[in-house]
Parts: structure tokens; C-alpha cells; sequence
């Protein structure tokens, strides 16, 4: 039974094609109703060994049943449920007698569906809250009577119908949690989804093994046969392009697609001028290490920063990256037998930031250059294996593939690469300073122990110069920002509480070894409000 993009955020995915296969059996559906968070929902869902869908808000209750899941969560959004035009569900999804799960907007929209009222509130609440629970039952069972929780609203429930109860409520909003006295229908107005909600993980568990009584069967290995599988049927005996990277993402696309179809695979590494300090050789190096498949190494530095030159509008900048990488492939593909598949990268988060869905609800944050910055031409079909896992599954899965610790713990790095911490025109002489710069952050990171510790550390280049002195002569020069973040997920994420001595060393290497920078600052923005990468 296969799936219309109306019903799934994510049609290349062979896992959802059918409510009976074995893996997704027993299955937790969320409805998207525009949140950034949706796909991280999916993801805490996932830390249940249960597998998680996301769909579209306006999928009707029938379908949801032929699909039979044994859950189905409302997440969040930016409209407010009282607006004309604001996304509803079908109604008739709460007739179903299957567990509902509303989170923020997800609980108004259920509330107002049964007879309660939501309204703007002047007691907004952005951020951490102390949540007192009056019902330690079902959501909340096992779990102390007052927990801290991630407030994101400025609408809330202001009366309930006879037919809910109140579970909990925070000092600003007193139906922090309700539930429907006879139907199985929950609502929180926190998201236990975020890291900034500790218990967020247990509350989520208490309803998807307890409330919708799923067995954790999902294992990830499961899902790397399936996916083998699915790609051995697509390709058959055609030639699949891959382009390498060095991190991670792309190296277990390499090794999965290596796994399914051996020979038939090509890797194109795009040498943009925009990578870091050494890394077409270290990528040259572990691939004769750990592929045995055609590597076609193209130096295309000189067209990429012709066609950044005087771009300072960070989209614009990804677009013509995607442009150019797409150029890139197609040129050198000429030169590879039956090329007929391009594999991508493409995770998550990659998909939600990017508002992939052309008809779903979510609004972009960003282009990704291997989502949203291809022509409509591609000259190519799209392999996606990676699009339905985040980052720490994909380093399990590349460590389950059989790839080295050392190469699947590599810290993130962007498609676009140093042009997005390149802040304003990329220039050649701003790339030498941003990655001499970058490269020892990174030195001073592994040197102090915390590579794996930390989740992504970076320098970026400021568009700003500043008055300094060095030696008895005055200057103005460049200012570096170092960015280390500590995160699970990357969809949220926390800064990165570095010992001030290592920021000292990372600050004098930087100010005396770096040409051209008199100052450094540390980044200490969460995700949100910021994002990780400063464009």
C-alpha cells in the first residue's frame, strides 16, 4: 500500500511503504502542523525502539486507519487554533479510539475540538517552567510531583470542557496537562521532545508503551536491511554517484549503497574550495582505507568563489553552492558509465529545516544545499537513505556498517562548508584565516579531551573588524567567534561550558598564529532561539 506526498513528509523513504510491514507494525504517527519540532518528536519516539511516521496535518481519519497505528501525536505549531485558516486535523481522528498525544498547538486544536476554549494569554511563557503534576496516572506515572518543563506559547487552554480533567499546570497556566475523562486523549502545553524538558523522554514513553501499549521491537539494523534491500530493487543494474564528503552522513551512504550494490557505485568528491584544512587528502585516505568503489576527485575551487563573489545573502549563497555542486556532478558523471542515481546525505533535520514538503506546513529556516538548493532539472533520480534518521542514528548505523569509531564520532560538517561561517563575501583570503582559525579550535578540543564530548566545534569569521594592538603598533583586524555545541539531536542544543582555560589557549593560538585576527569571542546562544551554524 504505498503512500501521495499528501500523506507523508518524506515519499523516498522505503520504510513507509505499507502498514504491514513487520518493522513498522506497530507504529506512532504525528501530525505536522508546522512545527520545527516535529521530526524531533519522531526522533524521542525512536528512543522507544518504536518507529515513528510523520504526516500531514489534513490526512483523513480513514486513512490513518488503514495505516492502524497504535498512536497518533499533534505537534506544535505557529498559528493560533481560533484563526481562520489556522491548520485543523480531521475530526473524526478522535473517534477512532486510538491514543491522541496533543503537544502545544496539538493540545488546543484537540481541546477546541471536544468543547474547550483556547485564547491569547498576556502570561506568555517562553522557556523553562516548574510543572506541578495533580495526576501521577498514565502520562505522568513513575515521575515526581513537580517537573521542569520547555514552555513555547503565547496561546492556552483558558476553559476546559466538563468532559477533561486537569494532570498539571504551571503557575501561568493551569492546564499545563489534561486529559479526556472517556476518550484516549491527552494534552500537554510543554514539549517534552526538547532536551530543555529532562523528563520529556520518560512522559513520552509513559504513552507510547504505556498508554498505546507498543512493544519496542524498531532496531535500527533492521532498517539498514530493509533500506539495502529497497535500493538493490530500485537501482537494479544501474550506476549509482555518491558524493564524499568525509563526514559522516556521507560516508554511510558510501558504505550502505557499497553494501547493497558494490561495483555499481561511483563517490565524487567536489573539491569547492570550501572544505576544511586538509580534508580532500584525509578523505582521499579513508576512502582507499575503507571503500573499494571509483573515486573521482574534482578541484573546482576557482568556479565556486567566482560564483560567490560579492554574494553576502546567506540563501543566495547556498543556492549557488547547490547550482554549482549539481553542475559539478553532472560534468564529471559524463565520465562515469550509466550514471542513472544520485545518492544524498539528506537527514531530518536537514528535510524539516528546509520546508522539503512543498505542500506541508512547515516554514523554512534554511536551505540546505542537498534539499533545497537543486535545480529542478537534476538529470538524475534521487537516493535518500538517511532522510528518516537523525545524526546519532546515523552514526550507529555507520558503526553497525562496520565503519571506524574515528570516522563516525567526526563532528558535523555543513554542505556548504566554510561559505556559511564565512560571514558576508567569501573571499580566498578570508578562507585562509576562517580555516587556520577552525583548524585549531578543533586541535585544542582534541587536545583537551572533549571531541567526543562535544557535539560540533567551529570557528566562524566575522564580517567586522576591530581595533586592537599588538606589539606597540595599533590595529584592525578580524574577529573569530567560536561555536561548540553539545546536543543529541540538532534539531536542539545547548552550548558547550568549555574550561576558560581552553578558550584562553584556543584565544592565543588563534590572535598569534592566525594573520589578520585581534580578537575572539565564544558563542554561548542555545538552539534554539539561534541555530548552530551562524547562516
Amino acid at each position: 500500500m504505498s503512500q501521495s506526498p499528501s500523506d507523508t513528509a518524506s515519499a523516498n523513504t522505503p520504510l513507509l511503504d505499507g502498514a504491514t510491514d513487520p518493522l513498522t507494525a506497530q507504529r506512532i504517527v504525528v501530525l505536522d502542523f508546522g512545527s520545527q519540532y516535529a521530526q524531533l518528536i519522531a526522533r524521542r519516539v525512536r528512543d522507544q525502539s518504536v518507529y515513528c511516521q510523520i504526516l500531514r496535518h489534513d490526512i483523513t481519519a480513514d486513512r490513518i486507519a488503514e495505516l492502524n497505528p497504535k498512536g497518533i501525536i499533534l505537534s506544535g505549531g505557529p498559528a493560533s487554533v481560533y484563526e481562520d485558516g489556522a491548520p485543523r486535523c480531521d475530526p473524526e481522528l478522535f473517534k477512532l479510539g486510538i491514543p491522541v498525544l496533543g503537544i502545544c498547538y496539538g493540545m488546543q486544536l484537540a481541546c477546541a475540538a471536544l468543547g474547550g476554549e483556547v485564547a491569547n494569554t498576556t502570561s506568555r511563557e517562553y522557556g523553562r517552567a516548574a510543572c506541578a503534576v495533580s495526576n501521577s496516572g498514565e502520562l505522568f506515572a513513575d515521575m515526581p510531583a513537580e517537573i521542569d518543563v520547555w514552555m513555547s506559547h503565547g496561546d492556552q487552554i483558558s476553559s476546559v470542557a466538563d468532559a477533561f480533567e486537569t494532570l498539571a499546570a504551571t503557575p501561568t497556566c493551569p492546564h499545563a496537562a489534561i486529559r479526556h475523562r472517556d476518550l484516549p486523549v491527552f494534552g500537554i502545553q510543554f514539549h517534552p521532545e526538547v532536551t530543555h524538558t529532562p523528563l520529556g523522554g520518560k512522559l513520552l514513553e509513559n504513552f507510547v508503551i504505556g498508554v498505546c501499549e507498543c512493544e519496542p521491537t524498531w532496531k535500527l539494523g533492521d532498517f539498514a536491511d530493509a533500506v539495502i534491500q529497497s535500493v538493490r530493487e530500485q537501482v537494479g543494474d544501474r550506476g549509482v554517484i555518491c558524493g564524499l564528503s568525509g563526514g559522516v552522513d556521507s560516508s554511510v551512504v558510501a558504505a550502505l549503497l557499497y553494501k547493497a550494490i558494490g561495483p555499481q557505485l561511483s563517490c565524487i568528491l567536489i573539491d569547492n574550495g570550501l572544505l576544511r584544512k586538509n580534508e580532500q587528502q584525509l578523505v582521499i585516505d579513508e576512502f582507499s582505507n575503507h571503500f573499494k568503489a571509483d573515486l573521482h576527485v574534482v578541484d573546482a575551487e576557482d568556479r565556486f568563489l567566482a560564483s560567490l563573489a560579492g554574494v553576502t545573502e546567506p540563501q543566495e549563497k547556498r543556492r549557488r553552492i547547490g547550482h554549482d555542486f549539481i553542475d559539478c556532478f553532472k560534468a564529471e558523471a559524463e565520465k562515469i558509465d550509466d550514471a542513472h542515481f544520485l545518492a544524498q546525505g539528506t537527514l531530518y533535520p536537514d528535510v524539516i529545516e528546509s520546508g522539503a514538503d512543498p505542500d506541508g506546513p512547515a516554514a523554512t529556516i534554511k536551505l540546505h544545499h542537498n534539499v533545497g538548493g537543486l535545480p529542478e532539472e537534476l538529470g538524475f533520480e534521487l537516493i535518500e537513505p538517511l532522510r528518516d534518521l537523525f545524526k546519532d542514528e546515523v552514526r550507529r548505523l555507520g558503526l553497525e556498517l562496520g565503519l571506524p569509531e574515528s570516522l563516525v564520532w567526526r563532528h558535523p560538517f555543513p554542505g556548504p562548508g566554510l561559505a556559511v561561517r564565512c560571514l558576508g563575501e567569501v573571499t580566498r583570503d578570508k578562507l585562509v584565516v576562517l580555516r587556520q582559525a577552525d583548524a585549531i579550535v578543533v586541535e585544542e578540543i582534541e587536545k583537551a579531551g572533549l571531541y567526543r564530548e562535544t557535539s560540533q566545534s567551529f570557528a566562524v569569521l566575522l564580517p567586522v573588524q576591530s581595533v586592537g594592538v599588538m606589539g606597540d603598533a595599533r590595529t584592525y583586524e578580524n574577529a573569530i567567534a567560536i561555536r561548540s555545541v553539545d546536543t543529541s539531536d540538532f534539531m536542539t542544543a545547548d552550548w558547550s561550558h568549555l574550561p576558560y582555560e581552553l578558550l584562553g589557549r584556543m584565544s592565543s593560538r588563534i590572535i598569534n598564529e592566525v594573520k589578520g585576527v585581534n580578537r575572539v569571542c565564544y558563542d554561548i546562544s542555545s538552539k534554539p532561539p539561534a541555530t548552530i551554524e551562524w547562516e
